[in-house]
């Protein structure tokens, strides 16, 4: 064989070597390509969450099917249970979200909160993790991506694999601190929409939520109450002789008996419950998926509450308080009915057996 022949073969050899790793990186140039597409529609969806369970559920559901995750999770640090209530006023509940935990504090819920600026990548351990990625019985490898605002740690999303070579402290950290940061805005953008929202839909004195919220809820309650086949029913409650009150104390004495009375009340709702100032005196406490004994048994509890003890009008005088309540139930709507007039008759109903209870000698219940 000549000297030539034998350069022509390496030249080919070489040439084919060479198409191979052009197809392969081709292939790689794709792959990344489609991944950067797939990263980039979902940090448009997360900025463009219109609310806190919006953005959940693209980061629960779409990135776990998105990018082939075996478990995803997210922990956000709620001390004032200020999240907590925000979306419960969205109609939400944390059970509604697979994944999703709010703690008071993330003090020993992982070694990584002590320090965690950055995301952190490596082996799931039970020990350390099982508290922030629950669903860890197959999990080998996790990574553990922050939530931040101003400096201060929020909570992390999570990721977990069922491979253990899915996330390294060898992997490269950048893209993964890229989608904390995006997520952390998401994050900020919809509690601060949540809250502006909500500022119109809250009575300034009681801190309770307004007779808006209530017709936006009564009906969102009632169309739950269809899928899940149902009861809502409806408290409507009125304090006794307030106008008394005021004439003898004045206006501001009014207020402070206002407040309390919805603080005692307060106190026996259920965190599901929805509970909105009608205005002046009234108040109005929707109570989901409850039947009628267990919303009556709640209503004595609320009126012995409210009277147990003297409420102060003044710095020398307190006064016994008393309340009037009403109840009106609505079995589960059937498909086509119309909600707004359903809600409607709910609580003209409420309303009639509170006018019963106040005719029959106040401080007592009436079912209508």
């Amino acid at each position: 064989m000549s000297a030539n022949t034998q350069s022509q073969r390496d030249i080919a050899d070489e040439l084919r070597e060479a198409q191979r790793e052009l197809q392969r990186l081709t292939r790689e140039v794709d792959r990344n390509s489609r991944k950067l597409k797939v990263t980039q529609e979902r940090e448009l969806k997360m900025l463009k969450a219109e609310d806190i369970a919006a953005l959940l559920r693209v980061v629960l559901n779409d990135l776990k099917s998105s990018y082939a995750l075996d478990s995803v999770s997210v922990v956000i640090c709620d001390p004032n249970h200020d999240l907590r209530h925000l979306l419960l006023a969205g109609g939400h509940t944390v059970d509604d979200f697979s994944g999703l935990r709010f703690v008071d504090s993330l003090t020993g819920l992982a070694p990584q909160y002590i320090a965690l600026r950055k995301p952190w990548l490596g082996q799931f351990s039970a020990a350390d993790h099982s508290l922030i990625l629950p669903q860890g019985g197959t999990i080998r490898s996790i990574a553990v991506l922050p939530l931040r605002h101003k400096g201060k740690l929020l909570g992390s999303i999570n990721f977990g694999s069922n491979d253990e070579s899915r996330f390294t402290s060898l992997h490269a950290t950048d893209f993964f601190a890229h989608f904390s940061v995006i997520a952390s805005f998401a994050l900020e953008n919809v509690v601060n929409r949540a809250r502006l929202l909500r500022s119109g839909q809250t009575d300034f004195l009681t801190g309770w939520h307004n007779r808006r919220y209530l017709q936006f809820r009564l009906k969102e309650e009632l169309a739950r109450a269809s899928r899940e086949g149902s009861t809502l029913v409806c408290l409507m409650l009125d304090i006794d002789h307030f106008k008394r009150i005021n004439d003898t104390y004045g206006h501001a004495a009014g207020d402070e008996v206002l407040r309390e009375i919805a603080h005692r009340v307060e106190t026996q709702v259920r965190a599901s419950d929805v509970a909105a100032r009608y205005g002046g005196e009234e108040f109005v406490v929707l109570l989901p998926a409850t039947d009628s004994k267990s919303a009556q048994a709640l209503a004595e509890r609320i009126r012995t509450a409210i009277s147990a003890t003297p409420i102060a009008v003044n710095d020398d005088v307190a006064e016994t308080i008393t309340a009037s309540i009403g109840i009106a139930s609505c079995a589960a709507p059937t498909k086509g009915d119309d909600l707004k007039t359903l809600g409607e008759s709910l609580l003209a109903r409420a309303d009639v057996a509170l006018y019963q209870a106040k005719s029959a000698g106040r401080n007592r219940v009436e079912v209508g």
